[in-house]
C-alpha cells in the first residue's frame, strides 16, 4: 500500500540518523547545508541525468512552506483526472534532491504524470525542466512564519540538530545557515522568472484564505478540467484538520512534526520587536518592489 511505503520510508531515514551527533546530520554542498538523512552529493551530482517528461509536475517550495499540503492536493487532483490509468499518484511522487540515486531508475519507469517535490533554487534545478517547459507550481509563504515553523520543525526532527533557543534559530535563518540555505536566496533565484509561461505562483496565505479557489487555480493550470463537485471535494480533504486527523495513518511517527498548527501570524508568539524589525529590514532589502514582494501581502501577514 502506498501510504505503508511512504511510512516505511520516514522510518529508514530516522535509521540512518539513528545515534549521530548534530555535526553528524548535516553536510555541506556547494556552500549550503542539507540533511544526511535525506540527500547525499551523489544525488545532486546525478540530477542531470534524469529525463523530464512535457506533463512531469514540478512543486517548488522553500521549506515549512506548505510542501506536504500541496502535494496532498497535486495527488488528489491526479487521482481525479479521468482516464488515469497509471496507478496511484503516490507512486510517482519524489522528492528531487532526496535519497540516493538508484532512485532513478524508479523514476524512469515512473507513470505519467510524475510529480517532482523541490526545495532547490531556480538555478540548481536540472536544465531539462526548462528546456522541456515542465509545468511547476511555485509555493512562498511569508517569511516570519516560515521562520518559526522551520525553528519547531528543527527541533521535532532526529535528523536535524537541536537548536537551543529560538534567538540562536533566528539568528541561523537570517544567515542561511539552515538546511537549504537562505529563504531569501531562494525567494530572489525564483523572482526572476515568476512570469514564465510554464510556472504557476500561489502563496500559502492565499491557500489559506480560499482552499477551493487555490486547488482549482493550480487544477486549471495543470489542464486538469473537473467538475466543480470534485474540487470542491479535494479543497475539503485538504483542510489542515483533514489532514492532520489522518497524519498517523499517512505518517506515522513523523506525523508531529509535519502537521503542528498550519496557521498564520504564529511569528508573533515568538519574534522580538527588534527581531520583527531586523526581518522587516532584510525583506525590504531583498523584496521590496519586486512582484514577490506584492505577491506575498508582507504589510498584511507580517506587521503587528
Amino acid at each position: 500500500m502506498a501510504k505503508s511505503s511512504v511510512i516505511q520510508e520516514l522510518l529508514q531515514y530516522l535509521d540512518k540518523v539513528k545515534g549521530k551527533t548534530s555535526e553528524e546530520l548535516l553536510f555541506s554542498y556547494k556552500g549550503v547545508l542539507y540533511p544526511i538523512g535525506l540527500c547525499s552529493a551523489e544525488t545532486f551530482q546525478a540530477l542531470d541525468t534524469i529525463e523530464f517528461r512535457h506533463d512531469d509536475v514540478f512543486l517548488a517550495v522553500y521549506p515549512k512552506c506548505g510542501t506536504n499540503w500541496i502535494l496532498h492536493i497535486l495527488s488528489d487532483l491526479i487521482n481525479a483526472v479521468p482516464n488515469n490509468t497509471g496507478g496511484s499518484s503516490k507512486e510517482r511522487i519524489y522528492g528531487l534532491e532526496f535519497e540516493t540515486p538508484e532512485k532513478f531508475q524508479k523514476i524512469k519507469n515512473a507513470p505519467s504524470p510524475r510529480i517532482f517535490s523541490t526545495h532547490l533554487l531556480y538555478d540548481d534545478l536540472p536544465k531539462a525542466v526548462f528546456e522541456n517547459k515542465v509545468k511547476i507550481v511555485l509555493v512562498f509563504r511569508n517569511p516570519k512564519d516560515a521562520a518559526v515553523s522551520y525553528y519547531h520543525f528543527y527541533n521535532n526532527n532526529p535528523g536535524l540538530p537541536d537548536i537551543s533557543s529560538w534567538d540562536e534559530f533566528f539568528q541561523k535563518f537570517m544567515s542561511g545557515e539552515v538546511t537549504w540555505g537562505s529563504y531569501y536566496d531562494h525567494a530572489l533565484s525564483w523572482n526572476k522568472h515568476m512570469d514564465e509561461e510554464n510556472i504557476m505562483i500561489i502563496t500559502y496565505e492565499e491557500m489559506k484564505e480560499n482552499l477551493h479557489g487555490g486547488v482549482k487555480q493550480i487544477a486549471d493550470f495543470l489542464g486538469f478540467s473537473l467538475p466543480e463537485e470534485k474540487i470542491q471535494s479535494i479543497a475539503e480533504n485538504a483542510t489542515f484538520e483533514s489532514m492532520s486527523n489522518k497524519s498517523q495513518e499517512t505518517h506515522g511517527k513523523f506525523a508531529p512534526m509535519l502537521f503542528r498548527k498550519g496557521g498564520i501570524g504564529d511569528w508573533k508568539n515568538l519574534f522580538t520587536e527588534a527581531q520583527s524589525q531586523k526581518m522587516d529590514a532584510k525583506f525590504e532589502e531583498c523584496s521590496a518592489g519586486t512582484e514577490l514582494g506584492a505577491k506575498l501581502k508582507y504589510d498584511k501577514y507580517c506587521k503587528y
